[in-house]
């Protein structure tokens, strides 16, 4: 066996003008094409993040709330999982806005750092986008004594 002798594959012993693959197109095929996310997809995965954190009781202010219990309602309706989420999507950033109501005795600050690192942790894993910001309002406390927010949208039939 000699030293020149070419392992499969390798091209470069191969006779001049001579080539055993046809390459086409350019690059890896992976990054031929663009990928564009919608401003809806990033806001229900901030959602359903937002509301997995122990303290969030519900997701959007008061009003928007009552008119998605309504919607709720609705033959068809869906329930709104981007309730209370507000996304900017750019072509490799995002940027989102949450509002939120927390349960009464839990700290505000922790479950405000736990849903912005939720939240991040999710929009990055399955979209590969950086989110740059997370902004959270937190529009009410759900107190021990309130009625539950089912016992309200019983009442809109």
């Amino acid at each position: 066996m000699s030293d020149t002798a070419q392992k499969p594959g390798d091209m470069s012993a191969a006779p001049a003008g001579k080539t055993n693959v046809t390459k086409r197109g350019g690059g890896d095929p992976a990054s031929r094409g663009r990928t564009t996310i919608a401003d809806g997809v990033v806001e229900k995965i901030a959602g359903l993040a937002a509301r997995d954190v122990d303290g969030v009781h519900a997701m959007g202010s008061g009003l928007s709330r009552t008119f998605g219990a309504v919607r709720d309602k609705v033959p068809g309706g869906s329930k709104s999982v981007s309730r209370g989420v507000k996304a900017e999507v750019g072509e490799v950033q995002t940027a989102l806005d949450l509002e939120i109501v927390v349960e009464y005795g839990v700290s505000i600050a922790d479950t405000a750092r736990a849903v912005r690192e939720n939240v991040i942790v999710a929009v990055e894993r399955m979209t590969g986008l950086e989110v740059v910001e997370v902004n959270i309002a937190v529009s009410d406390v759900k107190l021990p004594d309130d009625e539950d927010d089912d016992e309200q949208e019983s009442r809109l039939q």
